[in-house]
């Protein structure tokens, strides 16, 4: 079901904290904290399936709009925690921010069109997932995109810098950070590997025969006659 983020998430004040959490997770509720421009956190709770549902939507850069009680909140997910095996949300930090003031956020990097690398059997080897940037919240785009018809040949790469930035947002990541590369498949380098692996007996073996040979001509001389 599609989520829409720009209705209000309702979340409820919680009471419970320590060993009590343990109880609300039991509950199918996931505890989360705001933190609200250097005054007291709000600590609240929400079904997990809907904090799920909107983390996987919002992601770390869309703004939220929040509601405690009679209390309004614009927010970031500035953190979701999951549990290591079983991979279930079990708490998420917002950072409440303001309308005319810029943020830091984590935006989501897409390749964008046919990887012609790809096509002729290579492998692109992803390195960068996501962007650091910093923008009005309403300037926050909801993904960053990079050309991939740019990836064709071996070592090929795409860093920070190949981006197309929108208006009103900076990177703040390091623009020589690569993205993607262009490397051998694992067929290849094994393929590689054994030709060098009989190159290197080839010429072992070739070694070994000159060294026989010099070997018994060294035989013949010292077994020659004085005239």
């Amino acid at each position: 079901m599609a989520v829409n983020l720009d209705a209000a998430v309702k979340l409820e004040q919680r009471l419970a904290f320590g060993k009590g959490v343990k109880n609300l997770r039991k509950a199918g509720l996931v505890p989360a904290v705001v933190h609200n421009h250097g005054q007291d956190s709000i600590h609240v709770m929400a079904p997990e399936l809907e904090l799920e549902r909107i983390y996987e939507a919002a992601g770390k850069h869309h703004p939220l709009n929040l509601k405690i009680g009679d209390q309004k909140f614009l927010v970031l997910i500035k953190d979701a925690h999951f549990h290591p095996v079983k991979r279930r949300l079990q708490h998420v930090v917002f950072q409440a921010i303001k309308r005319d003031e810029k943020v830091e956020a984590e935006v989501p990097i897409r390749i964008e069109g046919e990887i012609p690398a790809e096509k002729v059997g290579l492998m692109v080897l992803h390195q960068l997932d996501e962007v650091e940037v910093e923008a009005l919240p309403a300037n926050l785009p909801d993904e960053l995109v990079v050309d991939g018809t740019r990836l064709a040949e071996l070592h090929d790469k795409l860093t920070v810098a190949d981006i197309e930035v929108p208006e009103g947002v900076t990177i703040l990541t390091e623009a020589e950070h690569p993205i993607a590369t262009v490397v051998e498949t694992k067929a290849m380098m094994a393929e590689e590997e054994a030709a060098a692996e009989e190159a290197e007996a080839a010429e072992g073996e070739e070694a070994e025969g000159a060294e026989t040979a010099e070997a018994e001509e060294g035989e013949q001389t010292a077994e020659k006659p004085e005239e």
